[in-house]
């Protein structure tokens, strides 16, 4: 064969392969491009952070390290921060905690209550005075996102505790500094804060079965998949999809943060955080659109 023609074909062949296996850098690329435009029609700022597990790894990053108000993302380190106490054989989570609604603000120590109007779940409230578990009270504070509950949980385990349990994950930038509805340190502008790559370092630990242990790991994800709030990652995901993960929502902010596995066993983490929304509906439906696309791509990738 002609050495001229040998080389053209061994080009056409090179050409050819490159087209037809996109390296994954430009997948990112076009997958960033695709994400950015739907959200970019929306009144509001996003940030995004996705992350493929196992032997094939891709991370797709938008605004990851841009702080938001943690709303009740934040009820996630709490989780972890609980069974990182009950491993450490300070709590059980079948002790008895009694159930109150007296709270005492980080500013100045005065005390504050609970308004059943703002929060998610009135069961606990007829309970007052009585017990319950840390096991029930953990439960509903992912799968309801009780406020109640949540502040019970973080006046036993200590926020700053809750906050250095974070750190140990290498999630530099979650700040839990107070319960829920302490309007005083909401006036002074301390809340509790998070980033999408923080969010995405924990959730990551939690299905890599290594925060706190495999044990404690795989029991916080079986909470996280019993969800009751479903409109955002999982809002146009099949049925058969698993989602393990947290919601948040204050005035002008939704959340979605999470575990998705496939049934063919794939996993990936995936963060939508959100603020400034003018219509939070139209965030949801964005982000809701943003967790189908990645999707998508994932189930592409596999096959």
């Amino acid at each position: 064969m002609n050495k001229d023609v040998f080389i053209g074909i061994l080009l056409l062949l090179v050409a050819v392969s490159c087209h037809s296996r996109p390296s994954e850098e430009s997948s990112a690329s076009e997958l960033r491009e695709t994400i950015n435009t739907r959200l970019n029609k929306v009144e509001g700022d996003f940030a995004v952070a996705f992350r493929v597990m196992g032997e094939d790894p891709l991370t797709l990053l938008i605004n990851e390290k841009e702080t938001f108000h943690a709303a009740s993302t934040m009820k996630t380190p709490v989780m972890i921060a609980l069974y990182n106490q009950v491993a450490m054989g300070n709590v059980s989570l079948d002790d008895s905690v009694k159930i109150v609604n007296e709270f005492k603000s980080i500013v100045d120590g005065s005390p504050y209550r609970m308004d059943l109007s703002v929060d998610s779940q009135e069961g606990l409230y007829s309970r007052i005075g009585q017990y319950s578990t840390y096991r029930e009270l953990n439960y509903e504070m992912i799968t309801m996102s009780s406020n109640l509950a949540t502040n019970i949980l973080i006046d036993k385990l200590d926020a700053k505790k809750i906050t250095e349990t974070m750190r140990s994950l290498g999630a530099m930038d979650i700040e839990v500094l107070r319960g829920v509805e302490d309007l005083k340190a909401y006036e002074r502008g301390l809340s509790n804060t998070t980033t999408a790559y923080d969010l995405m370092l924990i959730m990551e630990a939690i299905a890599a079965r290594n925060a706190v242990s495999e044990e404690a790991s795989l029991a916080m994800f079986e909470v996280l998949k019993a969800q009751h709030f479903n409109e955002i990652i999982p809002g146009q995901l099949p049925e058969e999809v698993v989602v393990a993960h947290k919601t948040g929502s204050i005035t002008g902010v939704r959340h979605d943060s999470g575990i998705v596995q496939l049934p063919s066993g794939e996993k990936y983490v995936l963060i939508l955080l959100s603020k400034n929304l003018n219509d939070p509906e139209e965030g949801i439906r964005a982000m809701s659109d943003v967790s189908k696309i990645l999707y998508d791509f994932v189930k592409n990738k596999e096959g």
